[in-house]
């Protein structure tokens, strides 16, 4: 199979034909009403904190995510071309991406016995600090290759709960190669990206938090 053209004009056509052939298997415009049974993918990223990571006396709150409307959606996104987004055609995530990368941090954090606290905002907790997340890219990206990688881009900011300031903000990103075209096989690279770029942005945050925190009590025994 290959995907249906996003308009009638020959050259569109003739471009996938020639840079991509037989690549984008399984795949159909979005909004292309597909019906077919539909295999859900469900990664279950398993994060291991790097060791320099600090043990922590604050709690943490847990905003939830903020991404466009492709990118909160079940639907598997692939980017065949430059400036060409579409969707894999029967296939299709357990949950939007966001939720689970929030998912997968919220365990990491938990999991890691170095904070004493952190929840979803709104879950009970009263927090020393908040982090918002904006899931900026979650796709497939063929990138003028034969084989996609999965792509994910996170900007998260760390906000101080007291007075509502920026402490921090960084952008994460992870670009990691699929083993093949099949949407298994893109479906792993995107576990295994979520389980790296998950790392990375739990171990920013409890060191971020610790310096800002040790900044506002110099002095005070730990």
């Amino acid at each position: 199979m290959s995907p249906a053209p996003a308009r009638p004009a020959l050259t569109i056509r003739h471009a996938v034909a020639v840079l991509l052939p037989l690549a984008l298997a399984g795949c159909s415009l979005l909004g292309g009403g597909d019906r077919e049974p539909s295999t859900i993918y469900a990664p279950d990223p398993r994060v291991t904190l790097d060791a320099s990571a600090p043990t922590v006396e604050w709690q943490l709150a847990l905003v939830a995510p903020q991404a466009a409307r492709i990118v909160d959606s079940s639907r598997i996104a692939v980017r065949p071309l430059p400036g060409e987004l579409q969707v894999y055609r029967g296939a299709s995530w357990a949950k939007p991406p966001p939720d689970m990368l929030q998912d997968a941090l919220l365990r990491a954090l938990e999991d890691s016995g170095r904070i004493p606290a952190v929840a979803r905002q709104g879950a009970g907790v009263f927090p020393d600090y908040k982090l918002l997340t904006d899931v900026r890219r979650f796709e497939a990206d063929y990138a003028g290759k034969a084989v996609p990688a999965a792509v994910i881009e996170v900007n998260a900011k760390l906000v101080h709960g007291r007075d509502q300031s920026i402490v921090a903000s960084r952008t994460f990103e992870r670009v990691t190669p699929s083993a093949g075209t099949d949407i298994a096989l893109v479906a792993d690279a995107f576990s295994r990206g979520m389980e790296q770029l998950t790392g990375e942005l739990a171990l920013w945050i409890l060191t971020t938090g610790d310096a800002h925190q040790r900044s506002q009590h110099p002095g005070e025994p730990r």
